[in-house]
């Protein structure tokens, strides 16, 4: 019998991390052996670290029985139980939909002992199968890959947005308002970027977009990846909005706009009561708010008016992740280039980086930070990267790609990158 050790980090209780080595167990018939190659980091791993068993995806005996960190794995299938041999090959390419529809909310990332993306080897139990959460990849980098979940949560958010066919209609046209107004609050962060990419290069465009946030530099920096030159090659008149001295920022943004129009689509992507109800405050005539964020607090509220719910037909929505159709979208926008997706890459690192860097994350810079599960390996800046922390041939591989990282530049490091 051939024993078959993984290498992961494994949440045991409240920020409680570990980076382990030990055996899986042998694969059953209806399970499949996986190798990931690539996770990205994500703030939603710190909730549940920070939440240990109290978060709801979190088992309750997690520390008797603790879980493999990472829901944005990207990998290769190496063996495929007898189950599934009409549906899955070995070698095939793979990304995961952590929505496996467990009625517990139970998700590969947060849940399981031996599925998760911070790992070098995992299996997937047949409930990932049955729901049709294992989905074929055909990109050409394995990062992109890890980006196909946050984009899915960006695409569901855009398809869960809807509006009236006309003023007296109780029918509900989905998605976003094509050649409307668009707000984008808060958006200086990762999730944050994939909307500004899905709002310029969509088949869904709004005509005005206005992206907000508090601090110059994030906002600087949101500039250089998605220039208002770019968004006016598409048809979208883009705006960036420093709100930070602004104690009400409702009345200046609406005022950006043709007299009489207020926005159609906002999201809101900072848990905040202040930017909420602000945020509402935006909103136009059939205008929909998106909650995007995710709070910690349970109780969480923020005032709305409801003179507007009656009068305006203002419409309140909010969604956790995408569906599984959201990430068969994501996947096609990312392997067909529709959104550059490695514009949101700030970081790469290895897999002893992962305890560390995710107690950190929320103050690192902002961006994704892949995971190279292989390698042990520091965690490195585009920047870093670009001034030789790597060597010349990795740093001339991000400089010919604008600073970011790329296809060409990973399949040079996994070519000469000693693994651990």
């Amino acid at each position: 019998m051939v024993i078959m050790k993984t290498r992961a980090v494994r949440l045991y209780g409240k920020k409680d991390l570990r980076l382990e080595e030990f055996e899986l167990p042998d694969m059953q018939d209806d399970e499949i052996l996986a190798e990931v190659m690539t996770d990205s980091l994500c703030m939603s791993t710190l909730k549940a670290v920070d939440n240990g068993a109290d978060h709801k995806k979190v088992p309750d005996d997690v520390a008797a029985h603790p879980v493999i960190l990472g829901h944005e794995f990207c990998g290769r299938i190496l063996k495929v139980g007898s189950a599934w041999k009409d549906k899955y090959q070995e070698g095939e390419h793979f990304v995961i939909q952590p929505n496996i529809g467990d009625p517990r909310s139970y998700a590969p990332g947060y849940s399981f002992p031996y599925a998760g993306g911070d790992a070098t080897k995992i299996l997937f139990h047949a409930q990932v199968m049955k729901n049709g959460s294992l989905l074929p990849y055909a990109g050409k980098a394995w990062f992109e890959g890890s980006l196909v979940e946050p984009l899915s949560c960006v695409t569901g958010a855009f398809h869960t947005n809807y509006h009236l066919r006309n003023q007296y209609s109780h029918e509900h046209i989905m998605g976003i308002r094509n050649h409307g107004n668009m707000a984008l609050l808060g958006a200086t962060g990762p999730m944050g970027f994939l909307a500004i990419d899905l709002a310029i290069h969509g088949d869904k465009r709004p005509r005005r977009l206005v992206v907000t946030g508090h601090t110059q530099a994030k906002l600087d920096l949101t500039r250089r990846l998605y220039p208002e030159s770019e968004a006016a090659a598409y048809g979208v008149e883009l705006h960036y909005v420093n709100t930070r001295d602004m104690d009400d920022f409702s009345a200046p943004l609406k005022a950006s706009l043709p007299e009489g129009e207020g926005f159609d689509d906002v999201f809101v992507f900072v848990a905040d009561k202040t930017m909420s109800t602000q945020a509402v405050r935006c909103l136009g005539k059939d205008g929909c708010l998106n909650f995007f964020a995710g709070p910690l607090d349970k109780n969480f509220s923020a005032e709305m008016n409801f003179f507007d719910v009656h009068y305006n037909t203002t419409h309140l929505v909010g969604n956790s992740g995408g569906n599984t159709d959201d990430m068969k979208e994501a996947i096609s926008l990312i392997e067909r280039g529709t959104v550059q997706a490695n514009k949101i890459v700030s970081h790469i690192m290895g897999l002893d980086q992962v305890v560390e860097s995710t107690l950190q994350l929320r103050s690192l810079p902002a961006g994704k930070k892949v995971v190279y599960t292989h390698f042990d390996m520091p965690r490195y800046s585009m920047k870093e990267i670009m001034e030789g922390a790597m060597g010349p041939e990795l740093a001339d591989l991000v400089e010919q790609h604008d600073g970011f990282w790329n296809a060409e530049a990973e399949a040079y490091l996994l070519a000469h990158h000693q693994t651990r």
